[in-house]
């Protein structure tokens, strides 16, 4: 058996953070959870996870600045990146691309639809 897949849930409501995690953990995957935008880039860098769920309502940085700061980390270049958000307006979801996101889902999102989206992106 593989290793498995390292997952960074970036969400600032408690409550939403716990479901994403329980539910993450219940489907085989290792999970870390943050609730503000510098917690998750200083959990990137240390963590390595292959994919972030990262809320763009962040406190301290919003996740578009966590998006782009991972990006520019040369260690972190395969982090298949998904935003999870409220913010669900055309120009949200160009901003989300310029940021460097892979997948951008607008709240509520089913559980289950994350599960196609949590392959680590090919270096």
């Amino acid at each position: 058996m593989g290793e498995r897949v390292r997952v960074l849930v970036a969400e600032d409501s408690h409550d939403l953070a716990q479901a994403y995690a329980t539910f993450l953990r219940l489907a085989g995957y290792d999970v870390c959870v943050v609730k503000d935008g510098r917690a998750a880039v200083l959990a990137a860098v240390a963590e390595h996870p292959d994919v972030a769920l990262l809320d763009i309502g962040l406190p301290g940085m919003d996740g578009y600045q966590v998006a782009e700061a991972i990006r520019r980390q040369p260690d972190l270049v395969g982090v298949r990146l998904i935003a999870v958000t409220g913010y669900g307006q055309e120009e949200d979801r160009c901003r989300g691309h310029e940021a460097g996101f892979d997948h951008y889902l607008v709240k509520p999102v089913e559980p289950l639809d994350l599960l196609p989206l949590l392959t680590p992106r090919a270096p």
